[in-house]
């Protein structure tokens, strides 16, 4: 028997290892080892954990990654009520909000703290014993969704926290879960090569991302958290500044912009310095928020019925310029996506000289009823993403020309499509439109798919505009091509040799990151990773119909119908063909998983609902691991329908028409064998499953129910 508590012991030192390691890297921005030690240290703690799954802790540094599936978030009431505060876009009623404070205090001297307001979700974070027990949303103030498994995600929040001063055994932390600027604007590039609506502010993209079901996406969108605020049943520190500070000590992310200010004065300075200052941070802000930092003058002042008397929130006005509408320039993605573009008149707004602007698609050309020559407003989404919000129409010149969306690709002549229910028209040229045959070359050389260095997005275009190369296959032909690549400017013999050895590294990069660069639509990194998984080879996926598929954990009947269409066509047939004589990697290295029996061999399964055991995801595993089949539709020839709770009556009605038998959760467990049972027992002896195995015409049994 192995000795638990020494296994235990190593498990500590590991987690402690690798937490103090991440506050160092993300806190500090010290990095203590290489990032192949890092990784050595965290496979060894996965593979113990792997091993001794009993003993793993419930803030292991593995939990970072995510994979934990929900599908509904339970809710929990707050201890501490999440009140909003006032706000305010007045420096007067400022003044106004201090003479109240001045007059609730009866004279006696007080002071500020002036914190950036981060322009994200508000969470509430439980700690107990140093250890991240839940994260819960804002909600209505009074409860919240309990959102831990995606919080824990989040690199920059230490789930166990270093020892300091005065730290409670249980308290709360209140903060802001946001998304960077940096890493909203790659996620909006995505988006639009997808011909996907653009997310209009880092707001939403972080509120979006912690609804997510699926911990592992969460993860993949890189959030980040400041706290602002610690909250106990007693009194621990005697201001909001030492409790910041302490917070800080115990290695939470603690926004370092904050100030303590001694009057109203220096409160005011503090927001004219913000004012241009912030858009220099790598995070949306909107405002000052102002507390009085003395914690027994907050109990003093007290609440109103919304929001405390002892802080005020100060929102920086959204900018807008007038600006003249010169062209609309039409912009082809790589789906085919046609994309308007504003061209304006430069004008200065929020820290930068915007130029252009999105207009979306042509629904928001006609809803603003723009017209070329008109002076137009544009504001900043979120003061992110320059947009024209209306039209100065008393201004309209005379000779104003309506705006009429193109019914051609501005690029290749196509006529466009607009398929029904989308809001963009597309170019179906899907073969023969520059535009999108240059941006999939750019997306398969891109950091996420093949990252060929020496490739990157400039070559390859160079390459596709010279002819040189066409779809992602040409680029392997490269390396033969060197007497002629040494004839082009601006490409030396060092660089010639970076970009032949890119090429051959890329030949190594595996079958997931290959299956993302083809660019079929809809098919992201996670459905890629998801495909390669469940079919293993390029092979099986090009075999599969889209109700196969669709039953893939996390793909569904719209990704399916794109995926099997994109392989259906002889074109990218042939481009499979080529990149598996380059040598590139078309299937899924290691041993595939090991049957844990053939229990349900030659059944097929719908699974439908939330279960309370399991995932649909685990329960997809658990059939496909013991030979089952799992299919998205129903029809005369399913075995089985494994119905959970909220699963629509349609299904159930269909069924009932086809006569298939109806399971529950439980039910489908009977199924399957036991611990002690690892081969199906003959029919008639006591271990005989208590559910019909239907062994010819599963559609003619009778529903169990």
């Amino acid at each position: 028997m192995p000795d638990n508590s020494a296994i235990q012991s190593q498990l500590q030192a590991l987690a402690e290892r690798l937490h103090h390691l991440n506050h160092q890297y993300y806190q500090l921005d010290i990095s203590e080892v290489s990032d192949q030690e890092f990784d050595q240290l965290l496979a060894e703690l996965q593979a113990l954990e792997a091993a001794h799954p009993e003993l793993a802790l419930p803030n292991s540094p593995t939990r970072r990654v995510g994979g934990t599936i929900t599908k509904q978030f339970p809710t929990a009431v707050h201890r501490f009520p999440m009140l909003s505060l006032g706000n305010t876009y007045s420096e007067d009623d400022l003044r106004e909000f201090d003479e109240r404070v001045q007059k609730g205090l009866e004279g006696a001297p007080y002071a500020y703290v002036c914190e950036l307001k981060i322009d994200g979700v508000a969470m509430s974070l439980r700690y107990e014993h140093g250890q991240l027990t839940q994260g819960v949303t804002r909600g209505d103030g009074t409860r919240g969704d309990v959102v831990t498994a995606n919080v824990r995600t989040i690199k920059t929040l230490p789930l166990a926290l270093r020892p300091g001063p005065e730290q409670p055994d249980d308290f709360e932390v209140r903060g802001e879960v946001f998304m960077p600027l940096p890493v909203f604007d790659e996620l909006n590039a995505e988006r639009e090569q997808n011909g996907e609506a653009l997310l209009a502010n880092p707001r939403n993209a972080a509120s979006g991302t912690l609804k997510l079901q699926n911990s592992a996406q969460v993860a993949a969108r890189k959030l980040r958290f400041y706290a602002y605020s610690l909250l106990t049943p007693g009194r621990h520190f005697a201001s909001h500044s030492a409790a910041l500070e302490a917070l800080s000590q115990y290695g939470l992310p603690v926004s370092d912009t904050w100030r303590r200010a001694a009057t109203i004065e220096e409160v005011l300075e503090f927001v004219h310095y913000w004012a241009k200052k912030r858009f220099d941070l790598p995070v949306a802000t909107d405002g000052i928020v102002i507390k009085v930092d003395n914690l027994r003058q907050q109990d003093q002042l007290g609440y109103t019925a919304k929001s405390p008397r002892w802080a005020i929130a100060y929102k920086y006005p959204a900018e807008a310029a007038r600006t003249r509408l010169n062209d609309v320039l039409y912009n082809v993605g790589r789906t085919g996506a046609v994309t308007p573009v504003a061209v304006l008149t430069p004008v200065p707004l929020a820290g930068t000289v915007v130029k252009r602007a999105t207009l979306h698609n042509a629904n928001q050309i006609e809803l603003l009823d723009l017209r070329l020559g008109d002076l137009v407003y544009v504001e900043k989404g979120g003061e992110i993403i320059p947009k024209i919000t209306g039209v100065d129409l008393a201004a309209r010149p005379a000779d104003a020309v309506p705006i009429q969306y193109p019914t051609a690709c501005p690029a290749c002549g196509t006529p466009l499509l607009r398929p029904e229910g989308e809001a963009h028209f597309r170019c179906p040229n899907e073969r023969g439109c520059p535009p999108q045959l240059k941006a999939r070359l750019e997306h398969y050389v891109s950091r996420k798919a093949l990252n060929i260095d020496g490739l990157g997005a400039e070559t390859v275009g160079r390459f596709f505009e010279l002819g040189m190369v066409k779809t992602p296959a040409d680029i392997y032909d490269l390396p033969a091509r060197r007497p002629e690549l040494v004839t082009l400017e601006r490409l030396g013999e060092k660089s010639i040799d970076n970009l032949i050895a890119g090429i051959e590294a890329s030949k190594q990069v595996p079958f997931p990151r290959v299956l993302f660069g083809l660019g079929i639509r809809y098919v992201g990194e996670t459905v890629a990773q998801k495909l390669a998984a469940h079919y293993r080879s390029i092979d099986a996926l090009m075999a599969a119909t889209a109700e196969d598929m669709a039953a893939v954990p996390e793909v569904g009947g719209v990704i399916a119908v794109a995926a099997a269409h994109w392989f259906q066509q002889p074109e990218n047939r042939e481009l499979i063909e080529r990149l598996r004589q380059a040598g590139v990697q078309l299937e899924v290295t290691g041993e595939a998983p090991v049957p844990a029996s053939d229990r349900l061999a030659g059944l097929t399964f719908v699974i439908s609902g939330v279960f309370e055991h399991h995932s649909r995801e685990e329960l997809q595993q658990l059939i496909t691991s013991n030979g089952g089949k799992i299919t998205g539709s129903i029809s005369k020839k399913l075995s089985y329908l494994v119905a959970g709770d909220n699963m629509g009556p349609a299904k159930r009605e269909k069924a009932l028409g086809f006569k298939v038998p109806i399971i529950s959760e439980a039910e489908l467990m009977a199924l399957l064998p036991t611990a002690d049972t690892e081969a199906p027992a003959p029919a008639g002896t006591d271990e005989t499953p208590k559910l019909p195995l239907p062994v010819a015409g599963p559609g003619q049994q009778a529903s169990l129910f």
